[in-house]
C-alpha cells in the first residue's frame, strides 16, 4: 500500500481485474539434420524464409556425398512454400567433418589463427584480411621528471590504454620506435622506455607524435563480409582482437604466445610488415556419411548451450511441430515422439522409409509408434530438384509441416490439416490406391495421394496413437494450444494470495480464451456450457491444497472431430411413397 505523509492529491494506478489471455503460436517448426554450414551446437537458429536458410545453413547438398541424409534443406524450402514462415534449425554434422584453418604469419608457431565458425568444406572459400591501422594518435606537450622515470602529458590521451604498444614518430629524422603504455590516465602516459627530453612538441603541426598501434581485420565469405576495425593485441583491451571478433558468425579467432618486447602488432601478424595481408583458409571438411549415426540426430545433453540434435530443442521454447526430414532410423523417430511427449507443447511428424511400398512394411514400420503426439506420413514426394535440374523424391515431413502451417492460419488449429494441396509437388513416388488406404488409415498411417482434377493432397489426419480418444491430430494439436496459451498467460498468479479474488481472476481470461474458440468454430456444442466448463474454488481444491500453495483450476473441453466419413444414404422414391 502507498505511503501517504503529506497532504496533497494522489493519482495511482491499480490493476482492474482479469489479465486477457492471448493465443500462443502453433505453427513454428523445428528441423533437424545435416546442412553444408552453420553451428552444430547450441541453440537452434531462427529462419523466417528458405532464402534466410541459405544464407545461414548453405543450399542443397549434393547426392553423390551426403546420400540419404541430404534432404534438409529441400523439406525446409517446400515448408515455406506450403505456408510455412517460421522455422529454427539444428544442424548435424559427421564426428570426423573439421573446419577450416588459417595462420598469420603462416609458420608454426602463428600469432594468430583463424578457424571457420563451424566446420564444413565451405570454410575453404573463406578468406582474413589485415591491414595497419591506427585509432589514436597525440603530440606531446611536456616531458615530466619523475623519481619511477619519465612521464609524458600528451594533448589528447583518450585511445591509449594500459598494455597498449604506441609508435613514436618522429618525423624530422624518419624514425619510428615502439614503447608499451604501463599507465594513462589524465593524458600522462607513462611508458616501458623513455623517448628523450626533446619528445615534447607544441607546434601548432607537430612533427613528433605517439600512435597506437592497431590493425584492421576483415574476414569475408561469398557475399557476407565482416569489418572489424582497430582490433589489438592487447589482451587487457576493449579492442582485443578475440573480444571484438566473438560473435562473427564466420570465424573464430585465437592468440599465439606473444613476445614481451614491443614492436608492431601488424609486423608481427604478418612476419614481416607487407602493406596488407589476405589469409586463405583451408582443409575444411564435410566428414563422412558412413559415420554417421542415431546419436548425431538425438544428440547430446552437454548443458544449456552446449546441446546438440534434438536435445538442441530442450533451449527453445517457441517451436510447436518438429521433424527430422528422411532420418527413419526408430531410435530417432522414437526420440523425437519422446520430446514432444515430456514436453507435452509439440508434435512430431515422421517419414516412412522410402523403400516401404508394400503394406506389410509399411505396416511394421507403423508400429513402432503408440503416440498421439506424432504423425506419419507417406509415400515420398516427388519435386524438382534445382541442384541436378532433374525431379528428385523428398520425405513428405517438410511440406506436411508447411500445410500445419497454412491450415492453423487460414482456420485455425482446430482444422484437420487434410484434404489439403501439396504445393510444387509434381508426382508420387508410390501411388495407393482406396483399398490400401482401407489398411492404413485405420492404423495411423497418413496418405498422400492423387486425384484426377484435385491434384495431390494430404489424405489422412491421424497420429499413432492407439488410443481412440486423441487419435486425430487435430484434437490434439488443439489441446497443446489450449494447455500451452493458458500456461503461458497465467504466470502473473505465481505467488498471488490465493482467495477468491485470484480464483476470478483465473477464471475469466480462461472462459474468454474458451468462448472465442467456440465462436470460431474450434469447439463442439450448441452453447458455451456444452463446449466447456471452467471450475476453479472450493470445489476444487481442498484447504490442504490451498495451505500447501496449490491453485487447482479443472477444464472440460469438447473439440470438435473431423469429418473423416462423408456418408450420404440414398433410397429410391417411388410414386406411392409418402
Amino acid at each position: 500500500m502507498a505511503e501517504y505523509l503529506s497532504p496533497g492529491v494522489y493519482v495511482e494506478e491499480f490493476d482492474s481485474g482479469a489479465k486477457p489471455m492471448e493465443g500462443v503460436s502453433t505453427s513454428t517448426a523445428g528441423f533437424i539434420g545435416l546442412a553444408e554450414r552453420g553451428p552444430v551446437e547450441g541453440t537452434p537458429k531462427l529462419v523466417t524464409n528458405f532464402a534466410d536458410f541459405r544464407r545461414k545453413y548453405g543450399g542443397y547438398l549434393p547426392e553423390s556425398e551426403f546420400g540419404e541424409y541430404r534432404f534438409l534443406a529441400y523439406c525446409v524450402e517446400h515448408f515455406f512454400i506450403n505456408g510455412g514462415s517460421r522455422c529454427f534449425i539444428a544442424r548435424v554434422a559427421p564426428e570426423d567433418a573439421a573446419p577450416a584453418k588459417g595462420f598469420a604469419p603462416d609458420r608454426e608457431k602463428p600469432v594468430l589463427t583463424f578457424t571457420a565458425k563451424n566446420p564444413g568444406i565451405w570454410g575453404n572459400d573463406l578468406k582474413v584480411r589485415l591491414m595497419p591501422a591506427s585509432k589514436s594518435r597525440t603530440a606531446i606537450l611536456e616531458v615530466i621528471s619523475a623519481p619511477e622515470g619519465k612521464k609524458y602529458r600528451c594533448k589528447n590521451g583518450s585511445g591509449f590504454q594500459a598494455g597498449d604498444v604506441v609508435a613514436y614518430r618522429d618525423k624530422q629524422q624518419d624514425t619510428v620506435a615502439y614503447y608499451r603504455v604501463v599507465r594513462s590516465q589524465d593524458n600522462i602516459l607513462e611508458l616501458t622506455g623513455e623517448l628523450g627530453d626533446d619528445a615534447a612538441d607544441t607546434e601548432l603541426r607537430p612533427s613528433r607524435f605517439l600512435q597506437s598501434c592497431e590493425f584492421t581485420l576483415e574476414a569475408s565469405y561469398e557475399d557476407q563480409v565482416e569489418l572489424y576495425e582497430y582490433v589489438s593485441l592487447n589482451p587487457n583491451a576493449p579492442n582485443f582482437v578475440t573480444k571484438k571478433t566473438e560473435k562473427s558468425d564466420l570465424i573464430l579467432v585465437e592468440t599465439g604466445e606473444l613476445p614481451e618486447e614491443p614492436g608492431s602488432p601488424f609486423d608481427l601478424v604478418t612476419g614481416g610488415g607487407a602493406g596488407e595481408l589476405t589469409v586463405f583458409l583451408r582443409d575444411g571438411s564435410n566428414g563422412s556419411v558412413a559415420q554417421i549415426s542415431a546419436a548425431d540426430f538425438i544428440g547430446k545433453d552437454s548443458g544449456a548451450g552446449k546441446r546438440t540434435g534434438i536435445q538442441a530443442f530442450l533451449d527453445n521454447d517457441m517451436v510447436s511441430l518438429m521433424a527430422v526430414p528422411g532420418v527413419v532410423d526408430a531410435n530417432v523417430q522414437l526420440t523425437l515422439t519422446a520430446h514432444c511427449e515430456n514436453l507435452g507443447s509439440r508434435f512430431a511428424v515422421l517419414d516412412m522409409p522410402r523403400e516401404a511400398k508394400k503394406i506389410d512394411d509399411i505396416v511394421a514400420h507403423r508400429e513402432l509408434f503408440d503416440t498421439n503426439y506424432a504423425a506419419l506420413y507417406h509415400p515420398w514426394l516427388q519435386v524438382f530438384d534445382p541442384l541436378d535440374k532433374k525431379n528428385l523424391a523428398i520425405p513428405p515431413s517438410g511440406s506436411i509441416l508447411g500445410i500445419y502451417a497454412r491450415s492453423d492460419n487460414t482456420r485455425g488449429v482446430h482444422k484437420a490439416p487434410a484434404n489439403e494441396v501439396v504445393r510444387a509437388c509434381v508426382g508420387l513416388d508410390c501411388d495407393f490406391n482406396k483399398g490400401e488406404q482401407d489398411i492404413l488409415n485405420p492404423k495411423g498411417v497418413n496418405l498422400i495421394r492423387s486425384f484426377p482434377g484435385m491434384g495431390i493432397r494430404v489424405w489422412g489426419a491421424r497420429t499413432a496413437t492407439s488410443d481412440g480418444s486423441w487419435k486425430y491430430i487435430n484434437v490434439r494439436r488443439l489441446f497443446i494450444f489450449i494447455e500451452e496459451s493458458i500456461r503461458v498467460n497465467t504466470n502473473w498468479a505465481v505467488f498471488e494470495p490465493n482467495d477468491e479474488t485470484l480464483w476470478v481472476r483465473v477464471q475469466l481470461p480462461s472462459d474468454v480464451l474458451l468462448t472465442g474458440l467456440w465462436r470460431n468454430g474450434s469447439l463442439a456444442g450448441a452453447s458455451t456450457d456444452e463446449a466447456f466448463f471452467v471450475n476453479v474454488g472450493r470445489d476444487t481444491m481442498t484447504q490442504d491444497d490451498i495451505d500447501n500453495g496449490r491453485l487447482i483450476c479443472v477444464i472440460g473441453v469438447a473439440p470438435v472431430k473431423p469429418a473423416e466419413f462423408v456418408i450420404f444414404r440414398i433410397s429410391q422414391k417411388t410414386g406411392d411413397a409418402q
